[in-house]
């Protein structure tokens, strides 16, 4: 079977550069896809994307379908025959096969004999299977929103200009969005504008770049980063290169080009943060730090043409970046005109939640909460009560207006500039700790505070008016915010119990439609957090079950037994006294009378249950104070000591004896056992 390079391409105008990848890898999936129904061998899947144009190359695809054997059933043999000769049903079933009734055969399955006929059948053409593959993954592409051009009725993200389909040197006969395939491509609109006729598909790429057009999208990245570091050092700068950004900026070019631009300095007086939001967010520009961390007045940018005249290129990016800055240098100044503190009073005018109220009650309520928190992490409480009191202030500020991103890191700055304490505005910014789970977690007790008290805020109001997440929706990102919480309290050791903590906070809410059973709600739903949390540190699932299992509700505490029983877990003794667990959980669940307190010695029979009532006795005095201490590894290490007599134990000893009063008391031991171990864990669960 012969194989050869397929080449699909689709050339629009411009593309939303944020959606470029996602359909660039949609038509790739689309077209594997398709060929996998229909049974097409191939080798490398290539998806390729610039601005205009949509390109996939597939290498080694084969030139047909595999030939299989096709196997028919016809009607059962009782009635295909009668009196020996063929029926209407045999005659009918022969001839819609094309052969006669003795040419049929006999198959035999699990509920009798039918008629059957087996044929080969030849494996269609790649070539004739194409067009209805390209055109079914054309249609299935993600596009954000359709738009119609000239008199046409198609609709696409773009207007469609051209399209490719080459099978190696052969034109696949194809049509899709109302435009017949060829080999006709189109290179750089500037650069070389005239049309380019491939010969092969195995030439594209050289093609374009002959055409001035990077196709292969992650060399273009890497093609922006290597000028930009370049430009950097000539500059003797350290460029900072956002990856999101490299990705908006390669989705903007097909030739890409770093020039380096320069502002005024005076607009250094402005917080770094506000001039690179601005420089990212409207001009796609790469800033620059001198040696000691600080914003140099340079810019770099990335040209979509290799000018004869690059200044003017650079001079006309600085005449556009020059109002941008000048506008964040405004709202900065504006903004301090006025105490962060007097824009309490506007919050009352921003709702946060239609049944929750606006952020003014947001802030009241958290404030409460913080000042709790505060007083037990050895905080200072009425900074915290003013940090949750100026929070959401920033929020109001013309230049938060403008640039959401800043919110937390302007409140930082317009709190300094007003003289509030430093571990305030410091607050102010670490609200917002931690983003996402592996981000750095609020450094002042202040806004360690005031980050638990705002999270838990959210969340016992959200779910205390119906809105829990569900596996698809989180519009509040609760699932974010709870992880967030259990973050702080682990990172920051923080030995809070969140039950405490949720009550607090639920018991600020005014009126709250579902406030029956909400703490229970959040907290368990907090706590089923633990197990993406485990998965981020390696811990298994057994393990969070063997720990949720028990009432924990400090997620300090929680974390530490997680790691305990993840290491006790790999050891030898661990399987076989999770066994020995789930055995004695088991024979207790069966129990309908609650059993005594104590064990009598003097009932102890059997050589086996004495040796272990004599170690769980001596095991109990000498892990009990380890628990007092949270020590838990050094606890469950005493604890797997009691593998053999537990073992000895239920190799001599028939637990359900005859005699009720020794029955009892060897139940009794058994649960006296089963105790040490869940004041860990429920081991048991390990045996899952």
């Amino acid at each position: 079977m012969a194989a050869n390079t397929l080449l699909v391409e689709l050339g629009v105008e411009e593309l939303p550069p944020g959606a470029i990848d996602t359909l660039s890898d949609a038509l790739a999936d689309g077209i594997r896809r398709g060929l996998a129904e229909a049974d097409v061998a191939h080798g490398e899947v290539s998806a390729y994307a610039t601005p205009r144009r949509l390109a996939v190359r597939i290498e080694g695809l084969a030139d047909k379908q595999p030939d299989r054997e096709v196997e028919r059933r016809g009607p059962a043999l009782a009635a295909a025959f009668k009196d020996g000769r063929p029926t209407k049903a045999a005659e009918g079933f022969a001839r819609s096969c094309g052969v006669g009734v003795d040419e049929l055969i006999h198959l035999e399955t699990d509920k009798g004999t039918w008629l059957g006929y087996r044929e080969q059948q030849r494996g269609e053409s790649t070539t004739a299977l194409l067009p209805a593959i390209v055109e079914k993954a054309i249609a299935a592409l993600p596009v954000p929103k359709n738009m119609r051009w000239g008199a046409s009725r198609v609709e696409f993200s773009r207007p469609a200009h051209w399209l490719v389909m080459l099978y190696g040197s052969e034109v696949v006969e194809a049509q899709a969005l109302g435009l017949k395939a060829g080999r006709t491509t189109r290179g750089h609109r500037f650069h070389a504008p005239e049309t380019i006729e491939l010969s092969h598909a195995d030439d594209y790429l050289a093609a374009l770049e002959n055409a001035w057009v990077l196709a292969d999208r992650d060399a273009r990245r890497e093609r922006i980063r290597e000028q930009v570091l370049a430009e950097a050092e000539v500059q003797e700068a350290t460029a900072v290169i956002d990856e999101d950004l490299l990705v908006e900026v390669s989705g903007l070019v097909e030739w890409p080009v770093a020039l380096t631009g320069s502002f005024d300095e005076r607009f250094l007086e402005v917080p770094a943060e506000c001039l690179i939001s601005s420089m990212k967010a409207n001009q796609k520009y790469f800033h620059l730090l001198d040696d000691a961390g600080h914003l140099k007045p340079l810019f770099i940018t990335i040209s979509n043409i290799d000018s004869a005249d690059p200044q003017r290129v650079i001079e006309g990016n600085e005449k556009v970046i020059r109002p941008r800055l000048a506008d964040a240098a405004f709202f900065y100044d504006t903004d301090r005109k006025r105490p962060l503190a007097s824009r309490i009073d506007e919050l009352s005018g921003v709702v946060f939640q239609q049944r929750l109220g606006t952020l003014a009650d947001k802030a009241h309520r958290s404030a409460a909460v913080a000042a709790f928190i505060a007083g037990r992490i050895d905080g200072d409480v009425g900074q915290a009560r003013r940090a949750a009191e100026l929070a959401k202030c920033d929020l109001v500020t013309e230049m938060v207006l403008e640039f959401p991103e800043l919110q937390g890191i302007m409140g930082r700055y317009y709190a300094r500039h007003d003289g509030e304490p430093a571990e305030v505005a410091q607050a102010l910014e670490e609200q917002y700790l931690p983003r996402f789970a592996s981000d750095a977690i609020p450094q002042s007790r202040t806004g360690l505070a005031l980050a638990l008290a705002d999270r838990l805020d959210t969340l016992t109001g959200i779910f205390g008016i119906g809105a829990r997440p569900t596996g698809t929706k989180d519009p509040f990102a609760l699932r974010r915010a709870a992880i967030g919480v259990l973050n702080i309290l682990i990172k920051g050791e923080l030995d809070l119990d969140l039950r405490e903590l949720l009550e607090l906070a639920s018991a600020q809410h005014q009126e709250l439609p579902y406030a029956e059973g909400l703490v229970d709600e959040v907290l368990g739903y907090m706590l089923d957090r633990f197990r993406a949390w485990g998965q981020e540190e390696g811990i298994d699932t057994e393990v969070y079950l063997a720990v949720r299992a028990r009432p924990v509700t400090k997620p300090l505490d929680f974390a530490r037994r997680l790691r305990a029983v993840q290491a006790f877990a790999g050891r030898e003794e661990a399987i076989a006294l999770a066994a020995a667990n789930k055995r004695v959980s088991n024979i207790l669940a069966k129990q309908d009378d609650a059993l005594g307190s104590g064990i009598d010695s003097g009932l102890l029979q059997e050589a086996a249950e004495k040796a272990l009532h004599d170690a769980v006795s001596t095991q109990r005095d000498r892990v009990m104070p380890l628990f007092a201490e949270n020590r838990y590894p050094e606890a469950l290490d005493a604890l797997a000591g009691l593998r053999e007599p537990v073992d000895t134990f239920f190799d001599e000893v028939m637990v359900m004896a005859e005699d009720e009063a020794v029955r009892r008391n060897r139940l009794a031991l058994l649960a006296d056992l089963r105790a040490l171990f869940l004041e860990v864990a429920d081991i048991a669960q390990l045996q899952q």
